[in-house]
């Protein structure tokens, strides 16, 4: 256990609690795993050892003395840099952000995993205000994916994918406006979650765009992920949008059958602009959970379009101040796309959000007949670093702006996601979207979990170079 940096979280804890390995010994693999293999990742860009030896320390003080260690008990994890770290300045990927005053606290998610028992040793890279879905930082350069690091993670959690595909860490936090779990999830071969908009507090982070901003983990399994989720899932009275609602655990129901769920295939849309691999991987997950229905989203392209309208308005109504301080120290590609947003007149906003209010009734229509549908994560897998270009439909697009086509449209009214990793033969890995109605986090791992033990969603191990 000590030396396997592929353990996964729910067998750490396993072995800390049964006192096979103590959580110091936990750590301190972790921490030389992170030595070795981050010059090459890119993933951190904090590495808190003082601070996780102390805590693996308590961890093992507590076992000691005949306290419960909690359900995360020992398990090193790490968080996308716009996570309030305390002694740490919240980045958020920025040049600017790096100035500000330490932290004081850490973000609720980051004190509640803590609480369960887990040990944080640093913050990720990410993509600059997480207006990014590369992965690429032109402060901290560019998060590089295991599996070729030639390769974009994808963003903007691109330090959290990269981390845990890459053994670092077992588990990582990002954050999802418009798929930015999901993407680096797709790119990297990892299960993401992004919960029901609401869900999760999102207390302590940095915003981007306030009603759509996300967060949730990313990890090599479906119980390491259910283990995350059930740790931070409750309400929170310090976020105005954290709902007060029940938490339901989803660990319990990971072994259930999907027998009598209502799962569908998104097709049109979902469709036309799919390179053939990310095709044969809905297709794979689709015979596995025998889904042969198909149906199609509303007016996804609309969605698409008019998240982008509320994504640039808000995004620039947030950086105002800073925009017209200190523009040189953008990244320029989030510089400008800021400015545009600004300039956006506030008659298309308001038409944007009125059919987000339509559309948000038709999703809820389409989830009185269905319990999950299947859809492509990504266009594509991994595209290589500092690509621009690339074949969507036929033609040759830009980059940037179209690896999420097939995540804002869901965000966007803030349905709970799972993705899964395909591994395809003689292909990179690749994800697939599982989209639930929203505050059904639970069936969406469920069937996650019956997918990872068919053998069709697996988190493929890149051969790492120490």
């Amino acid at each position: 256990m000590r030396s396997d940096p592929w353990a996964s979280a729910a067998a750490i804890a396993r072995a800390v609690a049964a006192g096979r390995v103590s959580a110091g010994d936990v750590v301190e693999a972790a921490l030389a795993t992170i030595a070795r293999r981050n010059p090459a990742l890119n993933a951190f860009t904090d590495v808190t050892a003082a601070r996780a030896r102390g805590r693996a320390g308590a961890v093992d003080a507590a076992l000691m003395a005949g306290v419960a260690p909690g359900p995360l008990a020992g398990v090193p994890f790490a968080v996308k840099n716009l996570f309030d770290v305390a002694g740490l300045p919240t980045r958020a990927g920025s040049r600017i952000n790096r100035e500000r005053p330490p932290a004081t606290a850490d973000a609720t998610l980051v004190a509640r995993l803590e609480a369960a028992g887990a040990i944080l040793v640093g913050a990720l890279n990410m993509g600059e205000y997480a207006y990014d879905f590369t992965g690429e930082n032109v402060h901290d350069g560019a998060s590089r994916n295991p599996h070729d690091l030639a390769r974009m993670t994808g963003g903007s959690s691109g330090g959290s994918g990269g981390a845990v595909a890459g053994g670092l860490v077992p588990l990582a936090l990002g954050s999802d406006t418009n798929g930015s779990i999901r993407v680096p999830a797709s790119f990297c071969g990892l299960f993401g979650l992004k919960p029901t908009y609401g869900r999760l507090s999102r207390v302590g982070s940095f915003p981007f765009v306030a009603s759509l901003d996300h967060l949730g983990p990313l990890a090599r399994t479906t119980e390491d992920l259910a283990l995350a989720y059930d740790a931070m899932a409750g309400t929170d009275p310090a976020d105005p949008v954290c709902q007060d609602r029940p938490a339901v655990p989803a660990l319990p129901g990971l072994g259930q059958s999907v027998e009598g769920l209502r799962i569908a295939v998104a097709g049109g849309y979902f469709r036309r602009g799919a390179a053939p691999e990310a095709l044969a991987a809905v297709r794979a997950c689709a015979e596995a959970l025998g889904a042969y229905d198909e149906v199609e989203l509303p007016e996804a392209a609309r969605a698409r379009a008019a998240a982008y309208v509320i994504t640039a308005s808000e995004g620039a109504a947030l950086h105002l101040d800073r925009l017209r301080a200190r523009p040189q120290d953008f990244d320029p590609a989030v510089r400008d796309r800021l400015i545009a947003g600004a300039l956006i007149p506030a008659a298309l906003v308001t038409r944007a959000q009125k059919f987000r209010r339509w559309y948000a009734e038709r999703i809820a229509d389409l989830f009185g007949r269905i319990d999950v549908l299947l859809a492509p994560a990504t266009p594509c897998t991994a595209p290589l670093i500092g690509q621009q270009t690339f074949v969507l439909d036929g033609q040759d697009v830009p980059l940037r702006p179209n690896i999420g086509i097939f995540t804002q449209p869901i965000s966007f009214v803030g349905l709970p996601v799972v993705t899964v990793p395909v591994a395809l033969p003689g292909s990179l890995p690749i994800g697939v979207q599982l989209i639930a109605a929203p505050w059904q986090e639970t069936v969406a791992l469920r069937v996650a979990a019956a997918l990872e033990r068919a053998g069709v969603a697996r988190a493929p191990r890149p051969n790492m170079e120490d």
